[in-house]
């Protein structure tokens, strides 16, 4: 029997699910490729790891002078690796949950802005039943801050369109209940009329394919991908849409712990990184805009 490859399953989680830049995801590749090779020959289950094994692997790995990024990014990739493993239900501990690692500063989420949001969703062409379903799935993600995971499994009984409410089962199987906009509703609404008329559609996933099968995570990465570069967004992912869903209601105020529940983050402190996101854009307008942000003034005593 074959063995399952899962740094590959964890790179392909990366580039679909978190929508991570192809430079960051063959640095991954190669610092869990090294992993790999190390664990093979020393007889090592990467699965059976231990929090010593990985911390002999980053001590044999820092032999090679390797500079402190490259440490920090050794560092995440394992601790990123192994909670996927967790969450999978392949392990049943992060054994690099506690590893230590250089400091750095904030990470910032790439958003879109408003003006980007709209256009994004311009670009489907609804008069295709294919275009009319990507539509309903951008609004329903920008709308709900959904993951691409909890959107390929959601089903028809799962969203309810008079209420405008809809239920997800999020990481760890834990559900949770997140509004859903107008604009989004009608837009579900509209493709739901298209896909009932579909005989041969026996599943009850909401979004499926023309052949009416279920819709997989890389089909909606991909055509994201592509929608966006056809107005020249770049390196623009599923998960760029949930950040600028948690972006834009902080910017507009609401209350983080509102946003915490309906993003479905265990610790609020992962939400709170996007108080850092309008912090930053605060500053940068105020440093555009402001006449005497940068300037430098005198102060001239009066005479």
């Amino acid at each position: 029997m074959k063995q399952r490859d899962y740094v590959r399953e964890y790179l392909l989680y990366l580039q679909v699910e978190k929508g991570l830049a192809k430079n960051s995801l063959e640095s991954y590749g190669r610092d869990l490729g090294k992993l790999k090779v190390w664990a093979d020959k020393n007889d090592f289950d990467l699965l059976k790891i231990t929090r010593r094994d990985l911390r002999e692997w980053l001590i044999d790995l820092a032999g090679g002078a390797l500079s402190e990024n490259s440490k920090r990014r050794a560092v995440s990739a394992l601790r990123g690796f192994y909670k996927f493993l967790m969450f999978d239900g392949h392990i049943q501990k992060n054994p690099a949950e506690d590893l230590d690692a250089p400091q750095k500063g904030f990470y910032l989420p790439k958003f879109l802005n408003q003006t980007d949001i709209e256009n994004l969703l311009l670009v489907p062409d609804v008069s295709q039943e294919t275009g009319l379903r990507d539509r309903a799935i951008l609004e329903l993600m920008y709308a709900c801050g959904l993951r691409v995971s909890e959107t390929v499994d959601l089903k028809i009984a799962d969203i309810e369109l008079d209420a405008g409410i809809l239920t997800c089962k999020g990481k760890g199987g834990k559900t949770r209940k997140v509004p859903v906009g107008t604009s989004a509703v009608e837009w579900v609404r509209s493709y739901l009329a298209v896909r009932r008329k579909k005989e041969n559609v026996e599943i009850q996933n909401l979004f499926v394919t023309a052949s009416g099968r279920p819709l997989t995570r890389q089909t909606i990465f991909n055509f994201i991908k592509e929608y966006g570069e056809k107005i020249g967004l770049k390196d623009i992912s599923p998960h760029t849409l949930r950040h600028s869903f948690a972006t834009h209601l902080v910017q507009n105020s609401a209350d983080i712990r509102s946003v915490q529940q309906m993003l479905g983050h265990a610790d609020i402190s992962t939400t709170q990184i996007y108080t850092h996101i309008t912090d930053a854009h605060l500053r940068k307008t105020y440093e555009k805009f402001h006449p005497r942000a940068k300037a430098n003034f005198s102060i001239e005593e009066n005479e």
